[in-house]
């Protein structure tokens, strides 16, 4: 099987990898020699399986994810499918605006239907979205949960806002299509959660 590191982080690197045929891309997750051994095994065994998890769970909840091929809790590596797509992050300060509004208000639906249950990405940034033919895939959900809160949506939404403040100044008012999207397929009461990102705001403001 040959490899090639697409990223390498604090947490895990990726890799671009050949498998039954296949291009993929595998999340291999560092170890960490300062952790006890047996501890830090048992953290990538359980924190590999609750990713893998949260992204078959969206997938069945209609959200594009790349599809899973092999899980290896050992190793604590997710082997998935390839989206050769061009991150958001990368694209969405060159699109024309009604094309922008219409991504960003996709976005917010599919958040949703995450949201509607209980899975809360932890991390949802405009470089953790993949755009192929017209499908918004979410990658990364390696700081991902379930929770029903909701101070766990808010803040997932706040990292989204923040997101498109500092790296989509420009058009950091795209979070207002973000949220839209996201109020029209939200089961519960969507003007709860956009109460909940104004108090974590002024919080964060009056540290």
């Amino acid at each position: 099987m040959t490899k090639n590191i697409l990223y390498r982080g604090a947490e895990a690197e990726i890799h671009l990898a050949t498998y039954m045929g296949r291009t993929v891309v595998q999340k291999q997750r560092v170890v960490k020699r300062y952790r006890i051994k047996e501890l830090d095994s048992w953290l990538i065994a359980s924190r590999t399986k609750e990713e893998a998890k949260l992204m078959t769970e969206a997938r069945s909840y209609g959200v594009s994810v790349p599809i899973i091929y092999d899980v290896d809790l050992a190793g604590g590596i997710i082997t998935m499918e390839y989206v050769a797509g061009q991150r958001i992050k990368d694209i969405l300060n060159t699109m024309e605006h009604q094309t922008r509004k219409e991504i960003c208000r996709n976005i917010g639906r599919n958040i949703a239907r995450l949201h509607n249950h209980d899975i809360i990405h932890g991390d949802i940034t405009t470089s953790n979205m993949i755009l192929l033919q017209d499908r918004i895939y979410f990658i990364d959900f390696g700081l991902g949960c379930k929770n029903s809160e909701l101070e766990a949506k808010g803040v997932d939404l706040h990292v989204l806002m923040e997101a498109f403040e500092s790296t989509h100044s420009k058009y950091s008012s795209c979070f207002q299509d973000v949220f839209s999207g996201y109020s029209e397929r939200y089961d519960g009461d969507a003007s709860l959660v956009k109460l909940k990102i104004e108090d974590i705001v002024r919080r964060g403001r009056y540290r």
